[in-house]
């Protein structure tokens, strides 16, 4: 099929350009990755899923701090064992069921079919937006929080967080703007200094606790004065644990990007057992590292920083480690270590937004329910740099007040992904499996009920993006549903032999539109005698039969395939796609290539009504079919002259 497209000027073609490679090796497709060389050792990967990863103890000892108290290490103890025995075993089996970079949503997307699969998927990406977007804004507030508690630039930048912040993100927005390259190859020099000088900061922790021996006694008496009994501790414990969930967030990240893990030479497209077994390394190094550095800033930062200091406005209120840095270390090696955090933290955000500008295209654009322009990276920047601007405003750049929200987003999609497992393990029969997971699950929702419990704003959030996705998906799936919507067209040999036979005879060719019911010699007589004098056509004439079978009315683009029968001396073409009008179209527009005139179809009138056929087009894929085949006809082809007619009679 050949249409004429719009000239675009140079800016535009710069600013929509959707063949360009998205943002400098982050969550590349298999073919792009491999294409253009991308594929990287998986350690060198689990840098890239770090900088979302690792960068949380920027924020998070003093986010457990506040929730948590004296009980800050008992609480994030357990947040480590949910981690290994729990989120880890998962993400490690979603790493084989999706080993293409689709990451969880697709398994969701697989178990569900037709409009439920897309309405869950399209809620589950306003979860997604929202861990995301607030992954951007809360990585800046904290970035900037870290330039201005720093000694040598408080005096000038003091009272002025919000300003920072949004210079941060306005600097991040002109780098995918102009395009991330060497992505990986920053990553892990940011991962590699941000660790290796965490690790000095918490060596030098332990020894200043070792080297006042009353920190210890200290923190289990304050303790034990709040819960005297060890399973009152355990149990204060599992009920903070929701505030601690923020220290989840690497895992979805960890499978997304997947296609740039190398694997073995005899991996295939259906069975990447090298690139899964990689990636299973990254997720469970990326794991244990983390539990490590979570459980020691956990501890030294409550032994060793004043409970004040964690308060909104004090110098350790999301800069724990960075406080510590300063305070054992000195100012120099404190500014050096700030400079490393905020580089990953700003790094951070970069791998937020690149999360945003591979998901969004992946599904919206593919549904029907985005506009075409989404498949570009440069104007989804400026949209959801927009969006992370007034996100940043709503919460005047405080790193406290928006973890309640980061929260909410990072369970939301882990707990879909554990409802996943569990499904896919149940439904193969897996008893132990499918056992196990529902245990999983079971905790992920009650977390996440909590968080919501006790920070709405965080549902708040993703209520607004699901409505937002909602609206703007119902509008362009309208506004859309007009284009051809067809990648392609194949005909088994018998179509492809039906049609090679008619193109040597008489011209044009000439079609019958067919709703087939009984199939039988019956139905297509009388539906030839029909329409043959409704539309004067006489017997010398010869038509072939076309008829469309939906295969699922909420998918959008799609390859349509063509079979044939023959039923009582009449030749029939049996096409299968979303949406009659789309296919009848898209067959005649490929039969016009083959040919040498453009080729006739000849249909009769609706008997339903007008709304109701718009409704029935719009959700099934039918309604009132000569008049959209001919506006599909007509928007896919400019030149009059090259269309297929569309006749309409009785």
């Amino acid at each position: 099929m050949t249409t004429q497209r719009a000239e675009r000027t140079p800016l535009k073609r710069w600013f929509l350009d959707a063949e360009e490679a998205d943002p400098g090796g982050y969550y590349e497709r298999e073919s792009e990755a491999r294409a253009q060389q991308h594929v990287q050792p998986w350690w060198r990967v689990m840098c890239l899923t770090g900088v979302d990863y690792f960068s949380t103890l920027g924020y998070q000892p003093g986010i457990a701090a506040l929730a948590a108290g004296a009980l800050s290490p008992v609480a994030t103890l357990v947040l480590v064992l949910i981690t290994l025995f729990g989120a880890l075993p998962m993400y490690r089996r979603v790493a084989a069921e999706s080993p293409h970079g689709d990451g969880s949503l697709s398994m969701l997307e697989r178990l569900l079919s037709y409009w439920p699969s897309k309405i869950l998927v399209l809620c589950l990406i306003g979860f997604v937006a929202t861990g995301f977007v607030i992954t951007i804004t809360l990585s800046a507030a904290d970035a900037s929080a870290h330039l201005i508690e720093n000694p040598y630039l408080k005096s000038s930048l003091t009272g002025h967080q919000v300003g920072v912040t949004l210079t941060l993100l306005v600097l991040l927005a002109g780098i995918f703007l102009k395009g991330f390259k060497e992505a990986i190859g920053i990553a892990v020099v940011l991962v590699v200094a941000y660790l290796g000088l965490s690790s000095v900061v918490l060596v030098r922790g332990i020894l200043e606790i070792g080297d006042h021996p009353t920190a210890f006694s200290d923190w289990i008496t304050a303790m034990t004065s709040a819960h005297s009994a060890p399973f009152g501790i355990i149990g204060a414990s599992l009920l903070v644990f929701p505030a601690l969930a923020l220290g989840l967030s690497g895992f979805e990240t960890g499978v997304v990007v997947m296609p740039l893990v190398k694997g073995d030479p005899t991996d295939t497209a259906e069975k990447p057992e090298g690139r899964i077994r990689n990636a299973r390394k990254l997720l469970t190094t990326a794991a244990l590292v983390m539990s490590v550095l979570l459980i020691g800033s956990s501890l030294v930062t409550t032994l060793l920083i004043p409970a004040a200091a964690f308060q909104p406005g004090g110098e350790a209120n999301g800069r724990a480690l960075a406080y510590l840095a300063h305070d054992l270390l000195g100012e120099g090696f404190g500014t050096v270590y700030d400079i490393s955090t905020i580089g990953i933290l700003w790094f951070a955000g970069a791998s937020a937004m690149a999360g945003l500008l591979n998901i969004v295209p992946r599904y919206l654009p593919r549904y029907g329910m985005a506009p075409d322009w989404a498949r570009s990276t440069r104007p989804l920047v400026l949209v959801l740099s927009f969006i992370a601007a007034v996100v940043t405003l709503a919460f005047r750049a405080n790193v406290d007040e928006q973890a309640g929200a980061y929260a909410t987003g990072v369970l939301a999609l882990m707990t879909s992904a554990a409802i996943a497992v569990f499904l896919t393990e149940l439904r193969r029969g897996h008893r132990a499996a499918a056992a196990f997971f529902a245990v999983v699950s079971a905790i992920f929702v009650y977390t996440i009920t909590i968080t919501i419990e006790q920070r709405p704003e965080g549902l708040v959030i993703a209520l607004v993006f699901i409505a937002l996705i909602v609206v703007i998906s119902v509008w362009s799936r309208i506004v859309r549903s007009t284009e051809l919507r067809v990648q392609r067209v194949v005909y088994d040999d018998s179509a492809q032999a039906i049609l090679d036979d008619a193109a040597l005879g008489p011209q044009p060719l000439r079609f019958i539109a067919n709703k087939i019911n009984a199939g039988d010699r019956d139905e297509y007589r009388a539906k030839s005698l029909d329409v043959r004098m409704h539309n004067h056509l006489n017997a010398r004439q010869g038509a072939i039969f076309l008829e469309v079978e939906i295969s699922d009315a909420s998918d959008f683009a799609t390859t349509v395939h063509v079979g044939s029968a023959v039923v009582g001396g009449h030749y029939i073409l049996r096409a299968t796609g979303p949406s009659v009008p789309n296919v009848l179209a898209a067959v005649l527009l490929d039969v016009r290539d083959r040919v040498s005139k453009p080729p006739h179809i000849y249909f009769e009138w609706s008997e339903k009504a007008p709304g109701q056929n718009v409704l029935r087009f719009l959700l099934a894929g039918e309604g009132d079919i000569p008049p959209l085949t001919h506006e599909i006809i007509r928007r896919a082809e400019p030149d009059a002259d090259r269309r297929p007619q569309v006749h309409v009679g009785g």
